[in-house]
């Protein structure tokens, strides 16, 4: 699962990035807009250049997906029966992933099964770092030559417009995971000299990113980093505090990165998918999914669930299909007996909401308040097997939340600054979700119409996020699947 995280040099909580991002925002609106094709080329060239910083050589697996899945497309659109092109292309794409994923997973699983009848096979594990962001501009490529198969899409004959599909730096990291449906014709259009309305947005989107970053999942970060890896060290509420602030560092980590992804693709005139929409106001397991990494979601249901039958088929079938999409999404995340356990979990949830007939809520609010708080805690429940690096692990967490024998004590950070920092994220996180969920229309904080209401938030977020941030050259979670 892990990436070579000292060579991130402009993740967008980074000094470099914040130097950097307006000179390229300067030099892209330099170009005049006739000249979309030079627009597009500059921003291919800054795409490469900023992949080239973390392994260079690693541009070359960027590459190579690209031109496997750009060079299928065109075949399987004109050949009479593609679907031995698609299936060469799709494992030829797959196959770098693959090889730096998930080589030392199956190496060693091979071994210790062979082991139990007395054979001694293992082969060299590999050390290096994982190329960044390679799960998310694969599966963004096979979304693409999947959609020309099915002839959802015409496939692209620029090369250049479709490297840029495929490398755009805002997203290539942590995704969303884009539809090139979505975005080539924007790449392919004459996007106006500047949009203000779309800029606008995007900074707000910038700014709140970059609060839940570094104000909220960098705070909690530093409770959860200390107890959950000596957790035995930890009494059972200590470990169960820490869990949910994984749970609440995970959300802050990954949606704060895809705000600001999709910000920045915003002041550069571009919308990018939406990843996420309060997924802890959820009011099922079901609709926790139709919130979280929504670009994944779609991605799961368009090329998993639906061509393997969905919901068009019996319920038992329905049932295994469920599975096996979230066997495929645990699989997604990590080479790792945790993540495919996650994976295994959401998918049952869903199977017995299914059963139940749970998914939505027609319980009042009080009934709603009761199943967003049960589908939180089950979501929380999972998430002790995604954060810790084997499933004993995992199972010692548990034991100890529910172990009644210890003590009742709660460890505390040493520091009260960061107690107080890590409240005054939590509600400000808090207060936002609940608003934009349940009282859009009455409350408004970025989009108030009155200008001090508007600009006292923004003064307010800016100043602390100077103030309590936790600022450095810390990773994304998400930029190591």
């Amino acid at each position: 699962m892990s990436s070579d995280q000292s060579d991130t040099k402009m993740i967008f909580n980074s000094f470099n990035f914040i130097v950097l991002f307006p000179l390229v925002f300067l030099l892209y609106y330099a170009i005049p807009v006739k000249y979309s094709k030079s627009r597009n080329m500059f921003l291919l060239l800054v795409s490469y250049l900023l992949y080239l910083q973390w392994k260079p050589v690693y541009a070359l697996i960027l590459l190579g997906v690209t031109l496997v899945t750009y060079y299928s497309a065109l075949l399987v659109e004109k050949a009479k029966r593609p679907k031995r092109i698609l299936t060469a292309g799709v494992l030829l794409a797959l196959l770098p992933l693959a090889f730096f994923k998930y080589f030392n997973f199956i190496n060693d699983n091979i071994s210790d099964a062979l082991s139990i009848v007395g054979l001694n096979f293992h082969l060299q594990g590999l050390n290096w770092a994982i190329p960044i962001g390679i799960s998310f501009f694969t599966f963004q490529a096979l979304g693409y030559l999947w959609d020309v198969y099915y002839k959802r899409l015409i496939a692209e004959h620029d090369f250049l417009t479709y490297a840029l599909f495929v490398s755009f730096f805002p997203s290539i990291l942590s995704g969303p995971i884009n539809k090139a449906s979505l975005i080539i014709p924007q790449l392919k259009s004459l996007r106006p000299y500047f949009d203000y309305g779309k800029a606008v947005e995007g900074l707000k989107m910038l700014l709140w990113g970059m609060f839940m970053k570094v104000v909220v999942a960098d705070q909690v970060a530093l409770y959860v980093d200390t107890v959950l890896p000596s957790y035995e060290n930890y009494t059972g509420i200590s470990c169960f505090v820490a869990s949910l602030f994984y749970t609440i560092q995970i959300y802050a980590d990954f949606a704060g990165y895809s705000l600001m992804a999709i910000g920045v693709g915003k002041v550069l005139g571009f919308e990018l998918t939406e990843n996420f929409r309060r997924p802890y106001l959820a009011v099922s397991v079901t609709d926790f999914w139709h919130r979280w990494h929504i670009s994944l979601s779609t991605w799961l249901k368009d090329y998993v669930y639906m061509p393997i039958g969905g919901s068009r088929c019996s319920k038992l079938r329905n049932y295994w299909n469920i599975f096996v999409t979230f066997l495929v999404s645990g699989i997604w995340h990590g080479a790792n007996w945790t993540f495919i356990v996650w994976g295994c979990m959401h998918g049952i949830f869903q199977i017995v909401e299914k059963m139940l007939g749970q998914q939505k809520c027609n319980y009042g609010r009080l009934g709603k308040a009761v199943k967003i708080f049960i589908t939180f805690l089950l979501v929380n429940f999972a998430w002790i097997f995604f954060r810790m690096p084997t499933l004993g692990d995992a199972y010692g967490v548990i034991a100890r939340i529910f172990d009644p024998s210890l003590p009742m004590n709660l460890y505390m950070p040493d520091s009260n600054t960061t107690t107080v920092s890590i409240i005054i994220g939590l509600i400000m996180l808090l207060t936002k979700d609940l608003t934009d969920e349940f009282f859009s229309s009455r409350f408004k904080f970025f989009d108030n119409r009155n200008i001090f209401i508007r600009w006292g938030c923004y003064f307010a977020i800016m100043i602390i996020i100077i103030l309590i941030g936790v600022f450095g050259s810390d990773q994304f979670i998400y930029a190591n699947f």
